[in-house]
Parts: structure tokens; C-alpha cells; sequence
């Protein structure tokens, strides 16, 4: 295709959902509800976990940057996505698509790793709980914490740095509620292969590295629940373990199935409702999940209020 035949898009329009008035109302009202609850779970979370010393412990570190780690995946997708169901042009340019989508893959990419540490730390403490202190100390409580934001930021990197080889012209409606990679992919008139197939590496890579984490200490503790002579000691674990990894199955199978599979590119029907899982759904569930089940946070925050 010569120059002449094109010109190049630098501004795209966010198509979003459904025009339908009383759809759009009720849509609306929906997800501004999910995001009060997600940011006011999450951050409480990360306040809470950072006020009071008796969740200075890696278990609780790790579910505190994985809960600011939610609100930033909800900061950079929601407030977009709430603005335009009202909005008349729906217009975001290029570089604003770049750094919603770095914050997304941040969020993600950081998420992953902190899952895969949640699941050693829980491993570690059911199965060898005599050595706790010793495999699972704050100096490796840190180091892990600082590798996967390592991770979030590069992999962002990297994934933008080789979108701006790119130039669109096809078209500059984006179909989807926020300016995820794909669609980008779609309506570029360069052709994007080099740059699917990266992200497929590099996707799956990182998926499957911490899912194998997560299920080899899963598997380990589960292995250990079922030893357990207590019935009510098993029932606890199990119960805990059930929960946690639904979240986690959730989570991975939604960015398995959107970004590391082959021709991801091209199936674009599918984005919509599995992007909304792991940009909404999970982020608003984690905090109910890790915290709301869990007797010490809420023995913490019964006693904070009775002090109060």
C-alpha cells in the first residue's frame, strides 16, 4: 500500500458497548458501583496492611502490592470507560493507548509474579512450617517483591517499544472498552506478526512460569491438607485453598486464552467479555477473597474499630 492510498492514524475512538440509552444507563451505573467497591477494598487493603505491624509479614506484603497492583489495573482502564458512555467523540490518541496499556501490562505482568510468591509463601507455611522463618524470610519476601515489578515494568516496555514500529491506517475505531494491544494489532497497516509472536512469547512465558509455581505448590499442599488428621484443620485449608485458587484459575485463564495462544490477533470477538474478567471481575474479588475470608485481617480491623 503507497502513501497515497493512506493517511495514517494517530487518534482512534474507543468503541466501547452498547449505544442502547437504557443499556447504557444501567452499564454505567454497574461498573461505577464495581469500581467504589475495587478501589475502596483494595487501597483500605493496602492501608490497613501498612498501618498495622502485625501484617508486617511476607503473606501480607504480598497481598498488599497485589491489591495496589489491582487498583492501578482499575485506574487505568475504568475512569476511561466511564467517561465515554456519555462522551460524544470517544477520542484517545496514540500515546494515551500506549500508557493505559502499560499500566494494564504493569498491573498484569507484576500480578502474576505476586501470585506465584503467595502460593510458595502458603506452600512454605503449610508444608514446612517449622522452617518458615528461614525459606521464607523478609529479605526473600523483598527481593520477590522487587522482581516482579522488575518484570511489570519491562515487559510494558518492551511490548510499547515495539508498537511504535507500527503505523495504522486501516482504521481508527478500536473495538473494545479500553486500548488493549490487540486491537492495535488489527488495524495496523504494518504487518504485526513480529510483534504477536513476541507477545505470544513473552506472554506465555511468564504464564507459564508462575502457573507452574502455583500448581507445584498447590499440589504440595494439597498433598499435605489430605495428611492432616484433624478433620476441621483440613476443612480450613481446603477452604482457604478453594478460594484462592478459583481467583488464581480466573486470572490466568482469562490472559491464557486472550494473549498466549496463536492468532489471537484475529479472533477479536472474543476480547470483550474475557478482558472484562481479569480488568474488572478479579480486581473487585481479590480483596473479598484474601481478606474478607481471612480471621487475622478481620480480627485487625474489628480491633481498629473498636479503638477508634
Amino acid at each position: 500500500m503507497s502513501e497515497n492510498n493512506y493517511s495514517v492514524t494517530t487518534e482512534f475512538i474507543l468503541v466501547g458497548f452498547s449505544d442502547h440509552p437504557i443499556l447504557k444507563i444501567l452499564l454505567f451505573m454497574v461498573f461505577s458501583v464495581i469500581y467504589l467497591v475495587t478501589i475502596v477494598g483494595n487501597l483500605g487493603l493496602v492501608l490497613l496492611i501498612y498501618m498495622e505491624h502485625r501484617l508486617h509479614t511476607p503473606m501480607y506484603i504480598f497481598l498488599g502490592n497485589l491489591a495496589l497492583m489491582d487498583s492501578c489495573c482499575s485506574c487505568a482502564i475504568t475512569p476511561k470507560m466511564l467517561q465515554n458512555f456519555f462522551s460524544v467523540d470517544r477520542k484517545m490518541s496514540l500515546y494515551e493507548c500506549m500508557v493505559q496499556f502499560s499500566f494494564l501490562c504493569l498491573a498484569e505482568t507484576t500480578d502474576s509474579f505476586l501470585l506465584a510468591a503467595m502460593a510458595y509463601d502458603r506452600y512454605v507455611a503449610i508444608c514446612n512450617p517449622l522452617q518458615y522463618h528461614t525459606m521464607m524470610s523478609m529479605k526473600l519476601c523483598l527481593q520477590m517483591t522487587i522482581g516482579a515489578y522488575i518484570a511489570g515494568i519491562l515487559h510494558p516496555m518492551i511490548e510499547v517499544g515495539l508498537l511504535l514500529r507500527l503505523t495504522f491506517c486501516r482504521s481508527h475505531m478500536i473495538k473494545h472498552f479500553f486500548c488493549d494491544i490487540l486491537p492495535l494489532y488489527r488495524i495496523s497497516c504494518t504487518d504485526p506478526h513480529i510483534n504477536e509472536l513476541i507477545l505470544f512469547i513473552l506472554a506465555g512465558s511468564i504464564l507459564i512460569f508462575t502457573m507452574t509455581i502455583v500448581l507445584a505448590s498447590y499440589f504440595y499442599i494439597l498433598f499435605t491438607v489430605f495428611k492432616m488428621r484433624s478433620n476441621e484443620s483440613r476443612g480450613k485449608a481446603l477452604s482457604t485453598c478453594a478460594s484462592h485458587f478459583l481467583s488464581v484459575s480466573i486470572f490466568y485463564g482469562s490472559l491464557l486464552f486472550l494473549y498466549a495462544q496463536p492468532h489471537s490477533v484475529t479472533e477479536g470477538d472474543k476480547d470483550i467479555p474475557v478482558a472484562i474478567f481479569y480488568t474488572i471481575v478479579i480486581p473487585l474479588l481479590n480483596p473479598f477473597i484474601y481478606s474478607l475470608r481471612n480471621k487475622e485481617v478481620i480480627n485487625v480491623v474489628k480491633k481498629t474499630m473498636e479503638k477508634r
